[in-house]
């Protein structure tokens, strides 16, 4: 079982021995005082800025939404979705989850650059994979007649799922810098706060993907 030091717990401890202020995300404290106080302003702003790209994405889901029926004739999720391709782009993106939930618990229990490295590694992985099955499903709906201009349902999801696509790419070379920051710069604190607002932005994705899958998908398939 993972345990913290004992001498970093001390060496961190808050003013007057009361616990610090805590913050939406991994918190580091007692683990690294410094990052953990950085991070709090950090942080917040981050989700500010990922509350306003839920926003982006609520709109998207409302605009598919309104166009369910608009197939002016075109194919529908019938034609054009496969339930197999979807659900394992899905089980991709939910262990990528997993492993960055390791490099995060490796950069805050291990204090490791090696296995921090290795899960964001693993991460990215996982990342590129799920990107080549969501381009192999566009050429597939692409190669049924089913291209963005065809219909207002197809132009709503291409935006909905590309979006979210851009988003997954941005992650990737998001963490590709990070790996390169961690071997020149190590742990310190600024890398340490970089990866608490990546790890935000990837969960948040999954958390996207999820209801692209449910509404998308599988509300698409149903009987």
């Amino acid at each position: 079982m993972i345990q913290a030091s004992p001498s970093v717990a001390a060496r961190n401890i808050g003013r007057g021995g009361q616990d610090p202020s805590r913050h939406p995300g991994l918190n580091l404290h007692p683990h690294d005082g410094e990052a953990h106080e950085e991070a709090e302003e950090l942080v917040f702003g981050f989700w500010v800025f990922l509350m306003s790209d839920l926003i982006i994405f609520s709109m998207l889901f409302a605009t598919y939404g309104t166009m369910l029926d608009a197939l002016a004739g075109g194919p529908g999720p019938h034609q054009l979705f496969e339930l197999s391709s979807a659900a394992m782009e899905t089980a991709v993106l939910l262990v990528s989850s997993f492993t960055f939930g390791m490099a995060s618990l490796a950069m805050k229990y291990r204090q490791s650059v090696g296995q921090t490295s290795f899960w964001l590694a693993v991460t990215l992985v996982l990342g590129l994979i799920f990107l080549g099955l969501e381009l192999h499903d566009f050429a597939d709906m692409i190669a049924k007649g089913g291209t963005p201009s065809r219909s207002g349902w197809l132009s709503a999801c291409f935006a909905l799922i590309g979006t979210h696509g851009l988003h997954v790419t941005t992650g990737c070379l998001w963490i590709a810098v990070m790996l390169v920051q961690l071997k020149v710069f190590g742990l310190d604190t600024g890398v340490k706060t970089r990866l608490l607002r990546l790890g935000l932005f990837w969960h948040f994705l999954d958390i996207v993907w999820v209801g692209i899958f449910s509404v998308v998908y599988l509300l698409g398939l149903a009987p």
